[in-house]
């Protein structure tokens, strides 16, 4: 078996030329501060599920979702220039909340251990 199928390669090359357009050559002011985490493909490449995260509150994720969907026509165009694909898959965009949970559960451990430590005693033989 592969180790990459070609819908990885694809979600890779997306992700890479994405970053440096939006990076480049979007200026909404939604975007600013907004990283591309992941790009995930249809096994048929007809599809692109664009994955992102931004700092901020749920307002600001919602703007940055309106800003994707407000340049997803240049956004295409250009993409399709850059890869040369013989079809170009249609881009949809979604908020990334493995980082929030991440976060949160490194909030939930450290005050475990802060909560924890002044019952904790050294154990004594």
């Amino acid at each position: 078996m592969k180790p990459f199928t070609r819908a990885d390669r694809v979600g890779g090359l997306i992700q890479k030329a994405l970053s440096d357009i939006l990076h480049r050559r979007i200026k909404d002011p939604r975007l600013e501060g907004t990283t591309i985490t992941g790009v995930r493909m249809s096994p048929d490449l007809k599809l692109a599920r664009i994955y992102f995260t931004t700092s901020g509150d749920q307002a600001r994720k919602e703007a940055a979702i309106e800003g994707y969907n407000h340049a997803l026509g240049y956004v295409k165009r250009i993409l399709a220039r850059r890869l040369g694909l013989r079809y170009m898959p249609d881009l949809r965009f979604f908020y990334d909340e493995s980082f929030d949970y991440g976060s949160h559960m490194d909030k939930m451990l450290k005050s475990v251990k802060t909560n924890d430590e002044p019952n904790h005693t050294p154990f004594e033989k």
